[in-house]
């Protein structure tokens, strides 16, 4: 079902193709993100035009997401004839690329051989002039008992998902506030994230009701934690975004072995203190100690302490912080590195 899917749009986009063939147009280059299929068929409509790819995953039954976290993985044998039919689509479209790109290392190390040789690392980039340190700034939130005002003299621990879900660490965040957060007593929580679902499975039901992950951990800790002090945002725009970075004291990002989210090299970019999850594409980012601590995924007590331990000593977030702004500046600029490797990339690509 799931190659079916993919089939359909492919032939959607090749009807759609051949109407602008049929017009004149003739590309020279087509860069596509083959995760949803649209660019099957593009080879046979236009097979003089050389064909990239943005090689954001390929899929595996173990060592990267898929039965990493036990306690909602699905079951190991299924897995395997599932996700094989996920990256059929993949392998198909590697067949007719000339070239792919990756945003990183361990991203790249996951496809096969022989295209994997083919694959460039460039990451997306990080508009390091936009997100950048601001000591004055203030935001307002809404709270149980009006809008406050909070800015950099108040400790503020950030959490930012696109969907609030165990694929990046959601579970293990909020068990950790249970203790965290009687070790701080004026510590402030800021969640952002939507409960639909991005990856993974919905939460097992409860008494017949479906939840969204929010509210599955709130039912299992709400009396555990000061819902007074946690502040569940939703999706906000990105200027307030940018905002809630720049006045964050701690930033935690958790992920399963998986794509690499853009806020966590945002929250560097922004100078924050940031406690990342010991897996793959975060230890290809952070060096421990360095720009940032690193922490096992699974390990609450290490994470609990890891934080209190950045929420104590300011010193050591202002440190963290420059080397991290640093490594993003370095590394993942959008106009300085990424982009212009990206120009040269499709560049040669035409070639």
């Amino acid at each position: 079902m799931d190659l079916q899917t993919k089939v359909i749009r492919g032939e959607a986009v090749w009807s759609a193709a051949r109407a602008l063939k049929a017009k004149g147009y003739r590309p020279d280059v087509i860069f596509t993100h083959p995760g949803w299929g649209e660019s099957l068929f593009l080879n046979d409509v236009w097979p003089e035009a050389s064909i990239g790819l943005y090689c954001e995953f390929f899929y595996h039954a173990s060592g990267a997401d898929a039965n990493f976290d036990r306690e909602f993985s699905i079951a190991a044998s299924d897995s395997g004839p599932r996700l094989r039919l996920k990256n059929a689509n993949f392998q198909l479209q590697m067949t007719i690329a000339k070239r792919g790109i990756s945003p990183t290392v361990w991203q790249r190390s996951l496809h096969p051989e022989p295209f994997r040789a083919n694959i460039d690392v460039i990451h997306d980039g990080i508009r390091t002039d936009l997100i950048k340190p601001n000591e004055n700034v203030s935001l307002q939130i809404s709270t149980k008992k009006g809008r406050i005002s909070i800015n950099r003299t108040d400790e503020i621990l950030t959490f930012v998902n696109r969907n609030l879900e165990p694929y990046r660490g959601f579970h293990v965040f909020m068990r950790m506030l249970s203790s965290l957060m009687r070790l701080r007593s004026k510590l402030r929580v800021i969640v952002v994230g939507g409960d639909e679902l991005s990856y993974g499975n919905a939460p097992p039901s409860v008494e017949g009701r479906v939840l969204t992950w929010r509210q599955y951990m709130l039912r299992e800790l709400g009396d555990r934690l000061p819902l007074d002090r946690i502040h569940f945002v939703g999706r906000i725009p990105y200027e307030q975004f940018v905002t809630l970075l720049q006045l964050s004291s701690v930033h935690v990002y958790l992920t399963y072995p998986f794509v690499l989210s853009w806020s966590m090299l945002e929250a560097m970019s922004a100078a924050c203190a940031v406690v990342g999850s010991r897996t793959p594409p975060v230890e290809e980012v952070i060096t421990h100690g360095k720009d940032g601590y690193l922490v096992d995924f699974f390990d609450l007590a290490e994470l609990c302490e890891t934080t209190h331990e950045l929420l104590m000593r300011k010193d050591l977030r202002i440190e963290l912080g420059r080397a991290a702004r640093k490594k993003i500046i370095d590394t993942y600029d959008l106009e300085s590195i990424c982009l212009p490797q990206q120009i040269t990339w499709v560049e040669q690509l035409e070639r």
